[in-house]
């Protein structure tokens, strides 16, 4: 994957900052700020001294460091080390090194990053350990940060990206750029520290070298060991053009399912029931049969028939009669049914302040019950994955999130030793968390190395929905009461399962433990940011057959659900404005009141609200309803207008979102963010469910799992609070936390529009 973009190597030359306008940070204080260990001390400028770079040059390259290199036709090639799911990450890293090295942006290229340890994602520390005690939260970052170093975890995910990378692409762009400078400075005669770089030069006084003239001088003794950051932006913070929309727009992008090898052959897979079962038999005679069907390939769980073509492949995948081994238990409606039965059940404390119990004995408690179905991921492309077999050499091309969880999938599932596999990561066409897991891209190896050829594994709409690895099903009791305008006491118990302890045990296996009760399994439930003196959080596990995966957003997306629309239920019940009682209590919360402020002026009065939209009719009233919520580093708050109308499903017109993720990269990609999580999670909200029955999924396409259309979306406006360079903010992540609040906010606005107080997802 390379996007190439028209060059122009002549741009003039802007005006330069002066040297002192910059700031120094010291390898020391990148090491602790990064929480490094001993052997990556200089990643960032070169590469870790313990493995060996392998990112490859052609030989019109130059490798200046780990993240950059340059070409002789003036292209500045980046290192991206997170996949490309849509999110625009591999713009905006490119956008980090280009601004601190002062390339040309239409020179810029990118790269997929290989699996090394320079590339390992220290960013998913970050929210690892948000809820530990402050004096241990540094040490434990440091010790997690140690082991995704050791075991180079490689891994997209938790809105991560930039906030865990921005850092060392800065300092990765400031030393390539030193590096040229002393380069050009030894031509010259002159002293380093006088020469800078814009628009793809390196300048002093009146001298300019294009960086294709000098890179090829570079030396590696030239890398700082403290390089000295730009205090002045000419990149950040600026809505520069998406290096992948050229490919993507005039069809040359290669997602998984374009990639083509020579003798290439095509499976169709299909698994068992939700649990994955054993495969016990599978007569394959009348498929073996059909018109270029090549082999029926029998796997573990799974059963498989590949021929010259996929729909021929797939149309004789039926003609194959699998029978799996029993299950005590099939999943079935009691999956569906267990988290409110749960409710009921034993518990464990995972937030307990003040006196909950003894609060709510003191005054009128409001209760009620909540739930949301189980979802599946359901991106637009499916599941698939490419391999080549020769031996013990692996070759594979996937849609990815992960190159490490996807190598040590291949090594154990085949035998052999991971430096003999190859992955190669291609472009995603949607993820939200399904192709953080390799299953897709072993069964293709598997299937490669059965019939000796190379092999395109592509899923069914139906095997896509059918073998998801879902978000939970969960239920909610809650407990509340007022007084004086504001909660006085809080009491929550959630029932849901462990997502984290299902994911590790397909593939991290050697670090997975039992299910377990947790504040981990119930993210979002605990860190609300209200002033609240009395506040008793519960979780009570739910456990269940059902593969469970990370859906955008995780607990949040459940969490927020419960704790916003019931702070909606307890404004209502002290007779105040929704937007008002929030702010009531976010007096020592700054940030959040800042975005709810914003989110609120943006749209104007909540409430009851006349129709906005041209295709209301007689009998239809319109609401607004309010959400707030942080996640991933950042805070958001939404408003949402609905129109309801008796005997249709809720219509939702418009939406207004304000969001502080701290300082922004580019603005037209938080915007777009904001808007597709916005449009994900009210697909989910509107109409997401899956259901089983005798251990399978029920809904077999978009007719029975529909997402939103583009005729129901509605008008988003985003607001960006402290989003400039220089905000005192921290980064935070942008990917997944527009999804929770859409959600409550609907709901609320249903019952302002209504007095229809609804608690169970989907609406329709």
């Amino acid at each position: 994957m390379r996007y190439r973009r028209q060059m122009n190597v002549q741009s003039p030359q802007p005006a330069l900052p002066p040297a002192k306008s910059r700031l120094r940070t010291t390898r020391r204080g990148f090491l602790i700020g990064t929480g490094a260990v001993a052997g990556l001390a200089v990643g960032y400028a070169v590469w870790p001294r313990r493995a060996v770079l392998n990112w490859a040059a052609a030989p019109d390259e130059t490798v200046i460091n780990g993240f950059v290199k340059i070409g002789t036709d003036g292209r500045v090639v980046v290192a991206i080390p997170q996949a490309e799911m849509g999110q625009g990450v591999s713009s905006a890293l490119a956008q980090i090194v280009a601004d601190e090295l002062g390339a040309d942006w239409n020179t810029v290229s990118v790269e997929p990053a290989p699996l090394n340890p320079i590339y390992a994602n220290r960013g998913m520390a970050l929210d690892a350990t948000a809820g530990m005690p402050s004096a241990l939260r540094g040490f434990a970052r440091w010790g997690l940060g140690g082991v995704i170093d050791h075991f180079d975890v490689q891994m997209t995910g938790g809105s991560t990206s930039v906030r865990g990378f921005a850092k060392p692409m800065r300092l990765a762009g400031a030393a390539a750029r030193e590096m040229l400078c002393s380069a050009a400075a030894r031509e010259w005669g002159a002293d380093a520290s006088q020469c800078d770089t814009a628009n793809g030069f390196v300048v002093y006084k009146a001298n300019r070298i294009r960086f294709a003239d000098i890179a090829g001088k570079v030396v590696q003794s030239d890398a700082p060991s403290a390089p000295v950051l730009r205090v002045k932006s000419t990149l950040m913070g600026k809505p520069v053009p998406r290096l992948d929309i050229p490919a993507k727009t005039d069809g040359t992008a290669r997602f998984g399912i374009d990639v083509r090898v020579p003798g290439m052959v095509y499976a169709a897979v299909r698994s068992g029931p939700a649990g994955d079962p054993k495969l016990v038999s599978a007569d394959g005679a009348k498929a073996k049969a059909m018109p270029g069907v090549i082999d029926v390939v029998h796997g573990p769980t799974w059963v498989a028939v590949v021929a010259t073509t996929w729909f021929g492949a797939n149309q004789a995948l039926d003609a194959v009669v699998p029978v799996f081994a029993a299950q005590p238990k099939p999943a079935g409606q009691w999956v569906s049914d267990a988290p409110r039965r749960a409710l009921a059940g034993t518990a464990k404390a995972v937030r307990d302040d003040g006196d909950a119990a003894g609060a709510l004995a003191k005054g009128d408690v409001i209760t009620a019950d909540y739930t949301v179905p189980y979802l599946a991921h359901a991106a637009l492309e499916p599941m698939n994955a490419t391999a080549r077999v020769d031996g013990d050499k692996v070759e594979v091309w996937a849609p990815t999130q992960s190159l490490s969880i996807t190598t040590w999938s291949l090594a154990k599932a085949l035998g052999v030793d991971e430096a003999s596999i190859i992955v190669h990561p291609t472009l995603i066409g949607g993820s939200f968390g399904r192709k953080a897991e390799a299953d897709a891209s072993v069964q293709a190896a598997l299937i490669a190395r059965a019939v000796k050829r190379p092999v395109q594994l592509i899923y069914s709409r139906t095997e896509d929905l059918a073998q998801d690895r879902f978000r939970p099903a969960a239920a909610a009791r809650m407990r509340g009461s007022v007084a004086n305008g504001r909660i006085a006491a809080w009491d929550s118990r959630i029932a849901a399962p462990d997502v984290t302890s299902s994911f590790a045990a397909r593939n991290l296996p050697a670090m997975a433990g039992a299910p377990k009760a947790s504040a981990e399994a119930v993210d979002g439930a605990t860190q609300i940011p209200y002033d609240l003196a009395h506040v008793r959080v519960e979780h009570a596990l739910v456990l269940t057959p059902v593969p469970l995966g990370f859906w955008r957003s995780v607990g949040h997306s459940f969490s927020a659900f419960f704790v916003e629309s019931f702070v909606d239920e307890l404004a209502h019940a002290a007779g105040s404005d929704p937007g008002a009682f929030r702010l009531a209590m976010l007096k020592d919360q700054p940030r959040h009141a800042a975005v709810l402020t914003a989110a609120l002026r943006a749209a104007g009065p909540l409430g009851q609200v006349e129709p906005s939209s041209a295709s209301a009719t007689s009998g239809t009233t319109a609401g607004r309803g309010v959400a707030l919520h942080e996640s991933f580093g950042s805070i958001v708050a939404q408003v949402a207008e609905v129109e309801c109308t008796k005997d249709a499903a809720p219509r939702v017109t418009r939406v207004w979102a304000a969001i502080d993720c701290g300082p922004v990269v580019n603005p037209d990609g938080v915007r777009a963010q904001v808007e597709g999580a916005i449009a994900y999670g009210l697909g989910a909200a509107l109409k997401g469910k899956i259901t089983f029955a005798d251990g399978a999924v029920e809904q077999t396409n978009f007719d029975g799992y529909p997402v939103l259309m583009l005729a129901e979306a509605p008008a988003i406006e985003v607001i960006i609070v402290n989003g400039e360079p220089g905000s005192a903010s921290p980064m935070g992540g942008v990917g997944e936390p527009g999804t929770p609040p859409i959600a409550p906010a609907v709901a609320n606005a249903i019952f302002a529009a209504s007095g229809q107080r609804l608690r169970s997802l989907p609406f329709a």
